[in-house]
């Protein structure tokens, strides 16, 4: 730009002298100064940096131009990260002091950045905004965004655990509708297993999949972990009930004890009746139907989690929104998050992802209410509950499914698995206690 301003200070000196010889000055003045006024203008736009992961971050950026023409001045630059190396990343911008604006963030995620102080607080921002109706959105969901009483996300998309199930195999074996209690379910898994035929089991529990006994665990009235998550609490009575029932599936021959890399494809094995129940999310509605033949398509449902004494709970995952307090635009970061939480968009995103939206206004209307797979996971997100909220729950679950993957197969037993579970945690839990004990906490 440096060559063009002194050609035009060139020019400019040289047309000044011109105009003062024809008597054509103010118009040659009003020509220089907008020809150099061109050359200078910077870009008016506000850049909100918005980082986002996996698929997500692949087709928002179909949703991005309809906010930036509606919200003229502000500019979005969507930067994809896959998950594998999101974490990392993140806690390196963190360090470099090079955060993004606006992030998807694993509900699961957000206790550890809260610790750093990394998040802007939202409350005053919910509660100023006429779109954002804290009552519109599923309340297990909205609860794994607030830590230590402060909102530091607003949901995005929405992750369970539920029943998926061969309805024909389960009429062959007597019952016409879906277990609604443990009791009813053990039935039926009785049943199943006895009409299935050697070689077949009723249902399958991948061993290195936890969130089947952390849906479990999450149905009793004991916590996972106790005094404000300074210790493990597995050796509950609640915690002890979930995993006797997880290992009972084993034990009496209802599940193989086999981990997802042991079965040639979870699809083909649901579709030739290998198992009749599986434990699975709402990304597999869509791959039942691309991968299960036509004539299977109506054999195949999906059902809420049973529990111990009716319907049960189960777990609430799923991504959100953050706001980092280090952003310099977070009025404009705000906006986008209010426009991807309105349910008119959200039913867009679910159109392009399969994701499921966090407001039940966003589940009326369009394809997602006419889908009959998905209305066991609106049930479902009625009663979903968050994990406990450390910054360590993601190791401890690591734990939990080592153990468990050992109860699987039968190694250990439950009491000894509790108290193993205790130890590892208490020691994963090691630093917070510290932490606390020096807040004044203890």
């Amino acid at each position: 730009m440096a060559v063009g301003v002194s050609l035009s200070a060139a020019v400019g000196r040289q047309g000044l002298r011109v105009a003062a010889m024809t008597g054509r000055l103010p118009a040659l003045l009003i020509l220089l100064v907008a020809l150099l006024a061109g050359c200078h203008a910077p870009s008016r736009d506000t850049v909100v940096r918005f980082w986002a992961m996996g698929r997500e971050g692949e087709v928002v950026t179909e949703l991005i131009p309809e906010f930036e023409r509606t919200h003229p001045g502000v500019r979005v630059v969507v930067q994809q990260l896959p998950w594998s190396a999101a974490h990392e990343k993140l806690l390196t911008a963190f360090a470099g002091d090079a955060t993004p604006d606006v992030c998807q963030l694993g509900n699961t995620w957000i206790p550890e950045f809260a610790a750093m102080r990394a998040l802007e607080p939202l409350d005053g921002r919910v509660a100023a905004s006429p779109s954002i109706a804290v009552t519109d959105y599923f309340g297990g969901i909205w609860d794994t965004n607030v830590v230590d009483g402060a909102l530091l996300g607003v949901p995005w998309y929405v992750d369970t655990r539920l029943l998926f199930y061969r309805r024909d195999l389960l009429l062959h074996a007597g019952f016409d509708a879906p277990p609604r209690s443990w009791d009813e379910w053990t039935r039926m898994l009785a049943a199943v297993k006895a009409t299935a035929g050697p070689g077949r089991f009723a249902i399958a529990l991948p061993a290195n999949e936890v969130e089947p006994l952390l849906a479990l665990a999450l149905q009793q009235d004991d916590p996972l972990l106790r005094d404000d998550g300074r210790w493990g609490n597995f050796r509950s009575a609640g915690f002890r009930r979930a995993l006797a029932y997880y290992a009972g599936m084993f034990r009496q021959g209802f599940a193989p004890p086999m981990a997802n890399a042991e079965v040639s494809n979870i699809w083909n094995e649901f579709g030739r009746g290998y198992f009749s129940f599986y434990v699975s999310g709402p990304w597999n509605i869509g791959e039942f139907k691309r991968r299960l033949p036509a004539d299977l398509q109506p054999s195949w449902m999906t059902a809420p989690l049973p529990g111990p004494d009716g319907p049960g709970a189960s777990i609430a995952g799923g991504a959100s929104l953050v706001v980092f307090r280090a952003s310099r635009h977070k009025d404009a970061a705000w906006q986008l998050v209010e426009y991807l939480s309105r349910p008119d968009v959200q039913r867009r995103f679910h159109a392009l992802t399969g994701d499921l939206p966090p407001r039940r206004s966003a589940w009326t209307g369009g394809s997602l209410a006419d889908d009959v797979h998905a209305r066991a996971f609106r049930d479902q997100l009625e009663r979903v509950k968050p994990a406990p909220k450390v910054p360590e729950w993601e190791r401890i679950a690591t734990e939990i499914r080592l153990v468990a993957e050992r109860i699987a197969h039968g190694e250990i037993g439950v009491d000894e698995a509790a108290a193993e579970l205790d130890r590892r945690a208490d020691r994963l839990l090691e630093k917070r206690r510290w932490l606390l004990s020096r807040d004044g906490s203890s």
